[in-house]
């Protein structure tokens, strides 16, 4: 590809279309001692945990671009980025400019869940390494999709379920798998409880000049700009995002799963509602939804966003039972109980201090942390094989949790062939894995 070439690939790709994939053949080489220029997509929130594993992993990476179809998002991010980072990165509120430039070689995925697969596939098409939020997928269908790209195009992905990155976590699910703590475990409770409260019903108002909505809005057909969607709580809206499961529970079903040593279920059921509030929320606030394994394992997660009543004294975490015992973890550590609930050893990352709240809606700790360093170190190498999340295995939870949704939709359980993840005889169920787009933005590979 010459540079005529290649800049009519920029401009295609600014018109919404997918670069070509020799555009990676642009991808700078990264030598041993240098530095990972790396750039942000969406600027909200999660993305202030990015930035401050940047800091933390200064040694490792520059932020050299950010991205935020919200130019004073953008403005806010931008200032903080220089303050912690020594210097201003540069701006763009369409981030398919920052995919055309060749030196930036990994991309952060913090915008809403939406655009997580086509923003990822787009960057991975560009020849840029992929860390993407978790859900890495709004859908089941992109939820294939992604890890196809990833096998296709062949860059180092990430997804950030950053507790696969938590040395305490590494060393408890090690000893549940090794047996010597609580025997053969058959059964892992997963929790998250809030306060949120309601998010009212919305009104069509202009949309605000320093916002791009078309952009924002990107794989999702057109809607009216309403003022109670953006900037958090398109969580809440079908159309936008995946509701309180894929939002939080990702997280701690993704540790049950792994400590339990499962994949694919074959059978989900889901039950729960909107109780709290009478407003334009669309999925549950509360809501129980176990996933059935063949041999004899069981997963269940709980969620109860608008009433904070921990369990086990924590907002969030995992239960995990064996023949011998149980096994409590969460972000802050984690504690082992005999058959009569007796605490015979604990371990406590924050020593009874700043434990960790449901209510933070930034999360920057060192998990995520030591997860950013993980992803720099094979982006460095280019070794999917170095991650501690890679994308295919964040994406079996993900799958989970969607299925929980259309479950809870269809209001009965469905049956899942753990191989395929295709649902077996079911028709209803079959037709909500893939949802309609807008084609401009519509994820494919090419």
């Amino acid at each position: 590809m010459n540079r005529r070439e290649f800049t009519a690939s920029a401009a295609a790709a600014a018109a919404g279309l997918a670069l070509s994939t020799t555009a990676k053949s642009y991808a700078r080489i990264i030598g041993a001692n240098d530095k990972v220029n790396v750039a942000t997509f969406g600027l909200n929130s999660r993305a202030y945990a990015h930035l401050s594993s940047f800091h933390a992993n200064k040694d490792m990476v520059n932020l050299t671009h950010v991205a935020d179809v919200e130019t004073n998002i953008m403005a806010k991010y931008a200032a903080r980025a220089e303050k912690d980072m020594g210097t201003m990165p540069a701006c763009e509120q369409d981030f398919r400019k920052v995919l055309a430039i060749k030196d930036v070689d990994a991309i952060t995925i913090a915008a809403p869940d939406h655009w997580h697969t086509p923003m990822a596939i787009l960057g991975m098409q560009a020849g840029k390494a992929v860390y993407v939020e978790k859900p890495c997928s709004q859908n089941i269908h992109e939820a294939e999709l992604i890890v196809a790209a990833q096998k296709k195009y062949g860059k180092v992905v990430q997804m950030g379920n950053q507790q696969r990155s938590s040395p305490h976590t590494l060393e408890i699910v090690q000893k549940i798998h090794d047996g010597s703590m609580i025997g053969r475990a058959y059964y892992a409770k997963a929790w998250y409880t809030n306060s949120r409260k309601s998010i009212g019903v919305g009104k069509p108002v202009p949309v605000p000049a320093t916002l791009d909505w078309d952009l924002w809005q990107g794989p999702a057909p057109r809607q009216a700009y309403k003022d109670n969607v953006q900037p958090y709580n398109w969580h809440w809206f079908h159309i936008y995002g995946t509701g309180e499961a894929l939002n939080n529970g990702t997280h701690e079903v993704d540790v049950a799963r792994w400590a339990m040593d499962v994949a694919l279920p074959n059978r989900v059921s889901a039950f729960g509602g909107r109780y709290a509030y009478k407003d334009d929320w669309q999925f549950y606030d509360t809501l129980n939804t176990s996933f059935e394994y063949n041999d004899n394992k069981l997963i269940t997660w709980e969620c109860r966003c608008c009433n904070d009543m921990p369990i086990y004294n924590r907002e969030r975490g995992v239960a995990v039972y064996g023949e011998t015992g149980t096994i409590i973890v969460d972000r802050d550590g984690w504690e082992h109980h005999d058959m009569k609930g007796k605490m015979i050893d604990q371990f406590d990352v924050h020593k009874g201090l700043n434990k960790t709240t449901s209510n933070d809606l930034v999360g920057a700790d060192s998990m995520t942390d030591a997860h950013f360093k993980n992803f720099l170190i094979a982006v460095k190498s280019g070794n999917q094989a170095d991650l501690h999340a890679p994308v295919a295995e964040g994406a079996v939870a993900v799958k989970m949790l969607l299925t929980t949704n259309i479950a809870y939709d269809l209001k009965r359980p469905v049956t899942v062939d753990p191989a395929s993840g295709n649902f077996l005889n079911d028709a209803q169920a079959t037709a909500m894995r893939k949802r309609a787009y807008d084609p401009k933005f519509e994820p494919k590979l090419i």
